[in-house]
């Protein structure tokens, strides 16, 4: 089934995206939850005549996108945690702990922007990937200490 997304969705694409979805996701989850709408012909009409109206403003929030993607390319982060004596956390470091950190720097980024790939729950060198726009993104390194 060919659905138009009306919202990001992780894993599976953007706002204003036609995406293949199985049957079940999309009349189940994603359109009852007014993420999506079916992919009619006249959908995919009143879709292009938006994105044709609304060129210029992306083009703005992808030049944003960009020169944000340009102040956090030389940032490293440190953060501390609580640890056992194996260097063991208690817990794990997450994607609001490096958002947090980033905002102490004077960088505003949503944590839903903020993508770990692995479980943090050692003392070590990580990289979070920022997610700015679906063309822009930037790799963050950071460090966790122990306090």
């Amino acid at each position: 089934m060919q659905i138009i997304l009306k919202e990001d969705v992780q894993g599976l694409g953007y706002k204003d995206d036609v995406v293949e979805v199985k049957n079940g996701y999309g009349r189940n989850y994603l359109i009852p939850q007014g993420k999506a709408v079916i992919a009619t012909p006249s959908a995919l009409k009143v879709l292009a005549e938006d994105q044709r109206q609304r060129a210029h403003k992306l083009a703005k929030i992808k030049a944003d996108a960009e020169a944000a993607a340009a102040a956090l390319e030389g940032v490293s982060l440190t953060i501390g945690a609580k640890t056992s004596a194996t260097g063991t956390i208690y817990g794990s470091v997450n994607a609001i702990q490096i958002a947090e950190a980033l905002e102490k720097l004077g960088h505003n980024v949503d944590r839903r922007q903020i993508v770990i790939k692995d479980a943090v729950k050692e003392v070590g060198k990580y990289n979070a990937t920022i997610n700015l726009h679906k063309e822009v993104s930037v790799e963050v390194p950071f460090e966790v200490v122990a306090e």
